[in-house]
């Protein structure tokens, strides 16, 4: 697997997100390694957050978020998915999958970081892989936090402006990343949050990530990961795992969602589950201390 790795120079001047990256190397799949970054912050003690990103952003989306948890006393980890921010990128759409992703996931989380009792938080894609690893999984996690996300299975349509996201960002000729990300705001980004999220990709070689992963969103029951996806959703379905419900309300990809998950997780029942307002879908980016204090409120209950 040949992969391109970010200069480091291209993170420079973030002053809004001071955490030093960590690095660690698991297994790509096919004899080699991939180097994966995530910040952590927070007593080394604690019961770990791990927040999980999606598409097309990187930890950097929780910036706002982790003084807020971290004030509390949780420990924080929050990784770069492969194939974005200071992670290494594979260079070809091919070399990403669903289940290469939950994989890379798994060995970081649990081989490397051994992590225990853990409260995922997961928005998008970062629902998508941690829902599976949650589900697959069930004794690494304590609780569960989904923010405008899924796990779709193949056989839910999927919305007109999905379809149309999908489109552009596969076959557009340069990748805007950070237009993308305003795109799914409900607020304005700065100049140096949009720059810090172009920061991971230099040109259109670290770009394979990005432009790869809406084609693995499960859209037909024939799709590879339709029979796990199905699987690990009877799972959840099961489970007594505490599981919030934080989405916002003006996210026309996912927002349906929320009453599903609602209604149909045993671990949703019988809490009190928010609704940011005047959020899109990076509710991180839009209101990201609000949906902080949800998750400090849950993890107190």
């Amino acid at each position: 697997m040949q992969t391109l790795r970010t200069p480091d120079a291209r993170f420079d001047g973030l002053d809004d997100f001071p955490y030093p990256p960590r690095y660690s190397e698991v297994p790509d799949g096919e004899g080699g390694t991939l180097r994966i970054a995530w910040v952590q912050d927070g007593p080394e003690t604690a019961d770990p957050i791990l927040l999980l990103h999606g598409e097309p952003s990187w930890s950097y989306l929780y910036r706002k978020m982790i003084p807020v948890l971290v004030g509390a006393g949780h420990r924080v980890v929050c990784p770069d998915l492969v194939g974005f921010g200071r992670s290494d990128k594979p260079t070809r759409r091919e070399d990403h999958s669903y289940a290469r992703h939950v994989e890379w996931m798994r060995a970081l989380a649990f081989d490397v970081l051994d992590l225990q009792n853990v409260t995922l938080v997961g928005q998008d894609w970062g629902g998508l892989i941690g829902l599976r690893l949650a589900a697959e999984h069930p004794e690494r996690f304590a609780r569960i936090v989904v923010a405008n996300t899924g796990l779709p299975n193949g056989e839910q349509p999927m919305a007109e402006v999905w379809w149309r996201f999908r489109e552009a960002i596969t076959t557009v000729p340069k990748l805007d990343v950070g237009a993308f990300v305003q795109s799914g705001c409900r607020r304005g980004l700065s100049a140096q949050a949009r720059a810090a999220y172009d920061a991971p990709f230099p040109d259109d070689q670290y770009c394979a990530g990005p432009r790869a992963m809406p084609g693995l969103v499960p859209t037909a029951p024939e799709d590879p990961a339709a029979p796990a996806n199905k699987a690990a959703w009877a799972a959840l379905s099961a489970s007594s795992t505490p599981m919030l419900v934080a989405f916002s309300d003006s996210d026309p990809i996912t927002g349906p969602m929320a009453a599903i998950f609602q209604r149909e997780m045993l671990g949703a029942q019988g809490i009190d589950h928010p609704v940011i307002r005047e959020a899109g879908h990076f509710l991180q980016e839009d209101a990201g201390e609000e949906l902080a204090g949800h998750i400090v409120e849950f993890l107190r209950r």
